[in-house]
């Protein structure tokens, strides 16, 4: 099963590929992982925060139009709204400045919470989690703890985008490790463009 941070997986992709928006297809990329582990999959979960309209028009309508593909794909997608808040940077000429910044909340913990809540209730074999969120290793005991409970083998593996310009080259501590290169990422793209026309 995977565990896909949307927007985690899109900032590692942008900065080891050069992505510059999430345009990858999560069938795709996990059915991928799992061909090279020799490991059948089975159902995507993907989570991400989404834009205001308001801050983001044209984020939010790709978002919205990108939810409704995946949902019909048959992934189960969790959404969260995104947080802003404002604070000052300096521009070019050394003015300062307000900017929007924004923030997801809740994203992590969600998934977190739905890794250890499958492996209860038996829904995988093998987690697959596509973050380098090091806070996610505080899951690693839990499901440990439930695989001896239930006398069952249960793995967690993290696959991430790796490559000589990744900024972080380590996956989620205490699970397996599966480094996804550029020529495989690219294999698993999604070729249609799901941002506005009208924006």
């Amino acid at each position: 099963m995977a565990f896909i941070d949307g927007q985690n997986l899109y900032q590692h992709a942008k900065d080891a590929f050069g992505h510059h928006h999430p345009n990858f297809d999560p069938l795709k990329l996990h059915a991928m992982v799992c061909a090279s582990q020799g490991w059948t999959p089975n159902l995507v979960r993907f989570y991400t925060g989404v834009p205001s309209a308001v801050e983001s028009p044209m984020w939010a309508r790709y978002w919205s139009n990108r939810i409704l593909a995946m949902k019909r794909a048959g992934i189960h997608v969790t959404t969260r709204p995104l947080r802003y808040r404002k604070q000052f940077a300096y521009d070019a000429n050394g003015q300062q400045k307000e900017i929007t910044v924004p923030h997801e909340k809740g994203i992590d913990v969600r998934l977190a919470l739905d890794i250890v809540g499958c492996a209860v209730k038996g829904e995988y074999n093998v987690a697959v989690i596509y973050s380098q969120d090091q806070d996610l290793k505080e899951v690693v005991t839990d499901v440990r703890a439930i695989a001896e409970t239930v006398k069952r083998e249960i793995k967690l593996a993290c696959a991430f985008p790796s490559g000589p310009n990744a900024t972080s080259k380590r996956g989620v501590d205490q699970t397996e490790w599966i480094r996804i290169q550029q020529a495989e990422y690219d294999q698993c793209l999604d070729p249609y463009d799901y941002r506005p026309k009208d924006l």
